[in-house]
């Protein structure tokens, strides 16, 4: 059978991607209000009119981003959850992913968190809203399946939950950088290890801790 051609890149779909990160750094530097297309025409190296040949409005280019993060975003939350893992490999496997997606689109996650609640209120971006019912959806049901399970505690309070992991994990953006010291899965390893299992020494590993400084003692 004849192989499907890949789909051509062209200059223009390449260009227009660079003109996308170059105004998701802008936009996230100096927030959406105080960001003029001239602005963004500046930091691409290029006349604010050049850049209407690429875009409509600096509205056109904000929908596009945050479009592009969510729909890659979703990707990867909709594979997880037809996994049909378990409760606690379902959570370990979406903040896996929510960190990947902060390294892929740190820009775009940062544009998200800071003007999402005054965006929604726009016809344009109504699709943010229904992106943030979809998301507390996943993460509500996994833990309340975790709980029904016996796999997270009985005690648990699944919305206050889901409330700190989600805010635990998505106010990285602020301080991580793409190309760090941490890969995106090792800081996920670390944050779950904290979530999960605490940050205290377990009874009996400080029993055994106690024991072995007393014989070395």
């Amino acid at each position: 059978m004849p192989t499907k051609k890949k789909p051509q890149v062209t200059a223009a779909a390449i260009r227009r991607g660079e003109l996308l990160n170059t105004a998701a750094e802008v936009f996230a530097e100096h927030g959406y209000n105080a960001t003029t297309v001239r602005r963004i025409a500046d930091h691409a190296g290029m006349l604010a009119g050049s850049l209407y040949y690429h875009f409509d409005s600096k509205e056109s280019m904000l929908e596009e981003i945050l479009r592009t993060f969510l729909d890659e975003l979703w990707g990867g939350y909709d594979t997880v959850l037809a996994a049909e893992l378990g409760p606690r490999e379902t959570l370990e496997a979406l903040v896996t992913e929510s960190f990947r997606e902060i390294d892929r689109h740190h820009a775009a996650v940062a544009i998200y968190q800071k003007e999402s609640r005054q965006l929604v209120a726009q016809d344009r971006f109504a699709f943010l809203a229904e992106s943030q019912r979809r998301f507390e959806r996943a993460w509500l049901s996994t833990l309340e399946r975790g709980v029904a399970e016996r796999v997270f505690r009985s005690d648990l309070d699944v919305r206050l939950t889901y409330r700190f992991v989600r805010d635990t994990v998505w106010v990285a953006a602020s301080w991580y950088r793409p190309g760090g010291q941490h890969s995106p899965e090792e800081i996920a390893r670390q944050y779950l290890s904290m979530v999960l299992d605490g940050i205290a020494v377990r009874a009996t590993q400080h029993e055994e801790h106690s024991e072995k400084n007393r014989h070395s003692g």
